[in-house]
Formats: structure tokens, C-alpha cells, sequence
């Protein structure tokens, strides 16, 4: 069975990588498992914790996490399209392949930013990270 990881941040160009896989998966013999996955950057100062507790952080992320996946989930609900959907906390890039390893996905679908050769050179960008840390093919859409 295909498994698909579909990491989402409610940009335009995610949620074309949302159609992108529900048109997979319309077309598929056999319907893809779908991971549907948002990555939240952690909290880095440890002044928050003084002020917050762990569980206010960890509804934090919750919350964002719900807000950022609420446009592909919504799609994917009504094109019909079956998925599993999670929020990971960490370094956008190794969350993703991280996920992608521990979900067994043979395939990741996301939203390319479309920065310039030169600037993606110059910034780095996740696609072109989670493109090196993992093994399976990477599909972006722009």
C-alpha cells in the first residue's frame, strides 16, 4: 500500500500539494494512506517555561497545529480522501523525514515556496532539506 506524507503549513502552496494528493488518490487502484502532518517550531527560550507550564505549552502547539491543518483537512474531507493527520514539534525539515520514517511513508507530497536557485542556495529550504534527509520521493508542487 502507498503511504503518503503530506506536511501542511495552510500556505496556498501546501494546500496545492493537498489537491495534488487527493487527485492521487482519486486515481489510485488502491487508496494511499495519507499522513497528514504539521510541523510547529518549538518554544526556544527557556524563559517561557517560567511562565508557562508544559501542558499550556503543549495545547500551544495543539492549538497552532489545528489552525495550520484545518484548510487540507477540510479538502480532504470533502473530496472524500481518508487520512490520518498529526502535529509534530521540532525543526521543520528532520520533523518531517523523521515522520516519514516512523509512518513507513514511501512518498512525500509537499508545497514548494519557489525561492530562486540563488536564495534557496543562500537560505536553505525545507523542501530541499527534508529532499536530503530522506529516501523516498519527494513531489513539490508549486
Amino acid at each position: 500500500m502507498k503511504k503518503i506524507l503530506l506536511p501542511v503549513d495552510g500556505s496556498d502552496n501546501s494546500l496545492r500539494a493537498v489537491q495534488a494528493a487527493i487527485d492521487l488518490a482519486r486515481g489510485a487502484a488502491e487508496p494511499p494512506e495519507i499522513h497528514l502532518l504539521n510541523v510547529q517550531l518549538p518554544i526556544i527560550s527557556g524563559d517561557v517555561k517560567m511562565f508557562v507550564s508544559e501542558e499550556q505549552i503543549k495545547a500551544y502547539y495543539h492549538d497552532e497545529g489545528i489552525k495550520a491543518l484545518a484548510a487540507a483537512r477540510a479538502a480532504l474531507d470533502a473530496a472524500g480522501v481518508a487520512y490520518v493527520f498529526h502535529i509534530g514539534v521540532g525543526p521543520v525539515a528532520e520533523t518531517i523525514a523523521a515522520y516519514a520514517k516512523e509512518k513507513g511513508c514511501n512518498q512525500i507530497i509537499m508545497g514548494a515556496r519557489g525561492l530562486g536557485s540563488l536564495t534557496g542556495l543562500l537560505l536553505g529550504s525545507v523542501t530541499t532539506k527534508v529532499a536530503h534527509l530522506v529516501d523516498v520521493p519527494v513531489t513539490l508542487v508549486k
